[in-house]
């Protein structure tokens, strides 16, 4: 059973606080053709999962709790904290999931975090949001988070003045650099922005690389563009790099080392770069990019 039950004589109180984003951020969802203006204060009714099987006594804890919760604002998902207790190695975070929308939603994976009285993280950890179940319109569902060992970020926090809080991954942009910023028409830069917008961005803290445009020049150079993407929460610097290129036949047509200036890639971005292969560094005559791949490799 949930965690709230397990003290006797508890005074009733929400003891984390509430953090609220839009719906847009983490649904893409929000309601349309309703007449709301940003006065509007929606109240969540209690919603109880399904499979949740309450005394009457659990029934009226989880009531009062939610009758105490501040309205939300129209198109609002909102965490509002009940109790964090540490269970062993892991924490477990009791908190109501609030919809504002007029609309039932669901959810996938989230990355969840818990923040201290300073906002800042303390523990990180990714949830099949699924298990919540179909929420009803503005409604407010307790759920029990369980964070493990690993997750936790900290050796010490409170358990009386905390938040849980969705993690919203600032939009994924192109890094151009200088050089590249100069040389580049607006339409040339128009164009790879749409390519980025339009890609899956990379997984929380991969770094992988995608071809953009391979040509074997007059000078029997090989250039090739990569785009360097960074699902990092930080900045990367590159010094060398070890790249491997396949064209239509799927043999390896050309390899290299590349030593570079510190080459940054900022967090949560995707930079374009061209590295040009010498002609002896090609090992194929002929060679045919209408399909073809490119790789870091060990060196």
């Amino acid at each position: 059973m949930l965690s709230i039950f397990r003290k006797n004589n508890k005074k009733l109180k929400n003891e984390g606080k509430e953090s609220t984003v839009s719906s847009e951020e983490i649904l893409n969802q929000k309601d349309d053709n309703i007449d709301f203006d940003q006065e509007t204060e929606i109240e969540t009714e209690l919603s109880i999962h399904p499979s949740w099987a309450l005394s009457q006594e659990q029934g009226y804890v989880y009531r009062f709790l939610n009758n105490e919760l501040a309205p939300l604002k129209p198109n609002q998902i909102s965490l509002s904290g009940i109790e964090l207790q540490q269970d062993g190695d892991h924490l477990i975070a009791v908190a109501f999931v609030r919809n504002s929308l007029n609309k039932a939603i669901t959810f996938e994976k989230v990355t969840l975090l818990l923040l201290d009285d300073n906002q800042q993280p303390f523990a990180r950890h990714e949830f099949d949001m699924a298990e919540l179940g179909e929420l009803p319109k503005t409604s407010s569902r307790p759920w029990q988070f369980v964070f493990p060992k690993e997750s936790l970020m900290k050796s010490e926090f409170s358990t009386s003045d905390w938040t849980l809080a969705f993690e919203i991954k600032p939009k994924h942009a192109l890094d151009l650099a200088e050089s590249w910023d100069k040389s580049l028409s607006s339409e040339g830069k128009a164009q790879l922005k749409e390519i980025v917008d339009g890609l899956t961005p990379p997984k929380h803290g991969e770094v992988n690389f995608m071809g953009l445009q391979a040509a074997k020049h007059p000078d029997g150079n090989l250039h090739v563009t990569v785009l360097i993407r960074n699902g990092s929460p930080k900045s990367i610097s590159i010094q060398q790099l070890p790249l491997q290129v396949w064209d239509a036949s799927g043999e390896i047509v050309a390899k290299g080392a590349f030593k570079l200036d510190e080459l940054e890639v900022k967090a949560n971005t995707t930079k374009p770069w061209t590295f040009i292969f010498p002609s002896s560094l090609i090992l194929k005559e002929e060679l045919d990019f209408s399909t073809w791949k490119v790789a870091a490799v060990e060196a």
